[in-house]
């Protein structure tokens, strides 16, 4: 299988991420009753629950209505509620396939949650998360990315929110449909500016400073992320951003998204004139047609050859509209909207195994040099002898399977970071810090003895701060991805600390974690995050090199 493909990447993580991570919701953490705990808000009080030091508020409307004559478009207003509604479990998903233990996904799934210390008049940071999965699948209720702990560790209010993905989340029907329909390619990305407008209005009663929002986000959270930091709409509301392994370079031109509006109107054999007869499809027939077209990966190969985009690209992603997103979110250059926001942005060193675990490929750890020249030649061709040769000399001591992986993930992750961060810094604006996650996982990737490492997504339960020791003192638990050496709750601590600091201040730091200086052209410094974490001056130096030579950064 070619090693970065990224035309399957989301019709593989699709099928991974809703295996991994199984959302919990309820009362108590440890099963026991929960004390409740009520807030007001501008629509109407809430009734949370309080568990171990943390207020939990979930499946909070945060807008109205997107079904019936509101699909593709703007949500319908937010309705007051008198009394008191009950906060206490999520709401559902957007339509996709079922997720576990999570209610049944609906076109109406506008709902947040909110992890606090207190609801009291303290002014703590918010930390605003966007899921992964793409722009197809995911929520804001994973496990792994629970906000109790750094709510309870770090002071810190967490918030995340489900929002419209897939077709009934991008659909560009700014050409056929009119003034009603504007920005409705971008609709996934308009539902989240309204949960931090939601979040400016409100949190302050949940015990967060609306003046100092981060937004973050993984994998699809981490190109969302990207969007924001280049949405006028958006810009309000948040004065920090972290991408992490989902750089979102570029995203889909317009008439790119048009011709797949025009494939989705020909498989349900609709004329673009009677477009409105969409609104009449049920959304689990549109989710159907939607796994018949082609997926959009959280990041855009620099398009040398728009015929070959045009071909491999399609699906449903953000637009480069010209209305809600105006232009590629660092394509030329960084957002100048953006200018004054200091930005974290890195990527995970083993990105790949995740991939190799989902697939079950197990042939690339078989592999010598000629067999990885081999491997590498369909989509590099004649470059392919040069790529191994660098990483060669580069890295003397690594095998051809530690190559594969090196080559798979940097290509995947890596470039796209480290275009951002080098596009930020000429900006000559607000710091960016870069990053790699390094922890190294013990677990096999199952049919064989190779490790994980630090495979893509398993940075999200140790920044999170759910890599910790159980609180009532048993033994711990195996990590999914992060194995069982207790190494792994200093690395989470380390990781949660820096991001923590930084949503507090603009600026990464954690105790006995070396200074971050901020990335320049000049040192090029990267910080590496383990059990011990380090400061790397140019790393990848001569592998980047390379790939600039190639034209792939």
């Amino acid at each position: 299988m070619n090693p970065i493909d990224r035309r399957t990447f989301l019709g593989q993580l699709s099928l991974a991420t809703a295996a991994i991570y199984v959302p919990r919701y309820g009362f108590s953490s440890d099963g026991q009753a929960a004390d409740f705990v009520e807030v007001d808000t501008a629509y109407g009080r809430l009734k949370g629950m309080r568990n171990d030091g943390v207020s939990i508020f979930k499946g909070i409307p945060y807008s109205g209505r997107v079904s019936g004559d509101r699909r593709f478009r703007r949500p319908a207003p937010l309705e007051s509620w008198t009394g008191v509604r009950d906060a206490l479990q999520v709401g559902p998903p957007a339509i996709q396939a079922p997720r576990r233990n999570e209610p049944a996904p609906a076109e109406d799934c506008l709902f947040l949650n909110v992890w606090t210390p207190a609801t009291d008049n303290r002014k703590r940071p918010v930390m605003f998360y966007s899921h992964g999965g793409g722009f197809v699948i995911g929520s804001g209720a994973s496990a792994s990315q629970d906000g109790s702990s750094l709510a309870r560790n770090f002071d810190v209010v967490v918030v995340e929110t489900n929002h419209r993905l897939g077709l009934l989340g991008f659909l560009y029907l700014d050409e056929i449909a009119g003034s009603d329909y504007a920005g409705s390619g971008n609709m996934g990305m308009l539902d989240i500016t309204a949960g931090l407008k939601w979040v400016h209005d409100n949190i302050a009663q949940f015990g967060g400073d609306p003046t100092n929002v981060m937004i973050w986000g993984e994998s699809g959270g981490g190109a969302k992320t990207s969007c924001l930091y280049a949405m006028p709409e958006a810009a309000p509301y948040f004065n920090k951003a972290s991408i992490e392994s989902g750089p979102g370079v570029r995203m889909t031109p317009r008439d790119v998204a048009a011709e797949t509006t025009a494939m989705l109107l020909k498989e349900l054999n609709i004329a673009p004139k009677d477009w409105r007869k969409l609104l009449d499809v049920p959304a689990v027939d549109l989710l159907t047609i939607q796994g018949k077209l082609p997926f959009v990966p959280p990041f855009q190969e620099k398009n040398r050859n728009q015929g070959t985009m045009r071909r491999n690209y399609g699906g449903f992603g953000p637009v480069v509209d010209d209305v809600v997103l105006p232009h590629h979110p660092f394509d030329p250059g960084a957002p100048a909207i953006s200018l004054n926001k200091p930005l974290l942005v890195g990527w995970n060193e083993d990105e790949y195994t995740f991939f190799a675990w989902e697939r079950k490929d197990t042939e690339f750890t078989k592999l010598d040099f000629e067999g990885l020249q081999k491997k590498l030649e369909p989509p590099y061709g004649t470059d392919a002898a040069k790529i191994v040769d660098t990483y060669r000399k580069a890295n003397p001591k690594s095998s051809a399977p530690d190559i594969f992986i090196a080559v798979s993930s940097i290509t995947m992750m890596g470039l796209g970071s480290v275009d951002i961060a080098e596009k930020k810094a000429k900006q000559g604006g607000a710091s960016v810090y870069l990053y790699n996650f390094g922890y190294k996982s013990e677990k096999k990737i199952p049919g064989t003895d190779y490790a994980m490492g630090t495979p893509h997504a398993m940075d999200i339960s140790f920044k999170f701060n759910n890599e910790i020791p159980p609180r009532d003192g048993s033994a711990p638990k195996e990590s999914f991805f992060g194995g069982n050496r207790p190494e792994r709750f200093a690395a989470s601590h380390h990781f949660a600390e820096l991001w923590t600091t930084f949503a507090r201040t603009g600026k990464p730091a954690a105790k006995d974690v070396p200074a971050w200086p901020a990335y320049n052209l000049k040192t090029r410094p990267t910080m590496r995050i383990d059990t011990t974490c380090e400061v790397i001056n140019n790393r990848f130096n001569d592998e980047l090199a390379m790939w600039r030579s190639l034209g792939k950064l």
